[in-house]
């Protein structure tokens, strides 16, 4: 099995967590900006259960492809989780949490990627956060 890109694997799990009917999901392209990875994918969900299931169904996705997550932080207090999958990272957030840290401004040099039209993801429906 080929390993997959790191624009593959953000492709995946912004999927799955799609799949989980997260919402208000934005993919940024940061490795031009900075080490830490070539992906951010921040992403909102309406409870802990909520973002719980949508972590665990990023996990399930790329376990398919023999990708594993180095950490995962958050997952039992359900406000926000990050999976790192080293140069994809994932930050799930309850709304009110998302709004107190506004992940998305702190990267406004970040290049906003367009999620290719899938017919397993389902349309945003909640207000969309404005980068910048």
């Amino acid at each position: 099995m080929a390993k997959l890109t790191p624009y593959q694997k953000a492709l995946a799990a912004a999927e799955a967590a799609l799949d989980k009917k997260a919402f208000d999901l934005i993919l940024l392209e940061v490795g031009h900006l900075s080490s830490i990875a070539d992906y951010f994918i921040v992403a909102t969900g309406r409870s802990d259960v909520q973002l719980q299931a949508i972590a665990r169904g990023i996990e399930e996705r790329l376990e398919l492809e023999a990708e594993r997550p180095m950490a995962i932080e958050g997952f039992g207090h359900g406000h926000w989780v990050v999976l790192d999958y080293a140069d994809v990272v994932i930050h799930l957030f309850q709304e009110p949490v998302r709004e107190f840290y506004r992940l998305e401004r702190n990267w406004t040099d970040a290049r906003a990627v367009e999620l290719p039209a899938s017919p397993r993801a389902p349309a945003r429906d909640a207000t969309p956060h404005a980068l910048g």
